[in-house]
């Protein structure tokens, strides 16, 4: 008698591929790498927003104060504070008020995020 020893197929049909379950825990992980990520994202957005705004309000308030050297009153608006004291209309909305007595009031109204404050 001959002794026989059979070859064990080393690749099988079960040994290809991944599994479904693996497919789905890679999917779900890759979900919420993304869920993190835009959340992080948002968070610097709406900060150069508030940046952008407060510099816009200072940009305004700085050219009130120039116009006032020059004029001795203050700009009844921002249309008048350009081009010769800033360079262009703000990019947010920017409300400027020439009070009386006290000199200029600025604030802007739109664009950045609510409860922003500049300092």
């Amino acid at each position: 008698m001959e002794a026989h020893i059979e070859e064990v197929p080393t690749n099988t049909k079960r040994d290809k591929g991944f599994t479904l379950v693996e497919l789905l825990i890679v999917i779900v992980i890759l979900g919420v790498l993304a869920t993190v990520t835009v959340f992080a994202v948002g968070g610097i957005t709406d900060k150069a927003k508030e940046n952008v705004a407060c510099t816009d309000v200072a940009s305004v308030a700085v050219a009130a104060e120039s116009y006032f050297t020059v004029n001795g009153v203050y700009p009844a608006n921002i249309a008048a504070l350009v081009p010769t004291f800033i360079k262009e209309t703000p990019k947010t909305a920017v409300v400027y008020v020439a009070l009386p007595a006290g000199g200029p009031y600025t604030s802007y109204t739109a664009d950045p995020p609510a409860g922003t404050v500049c300092a």
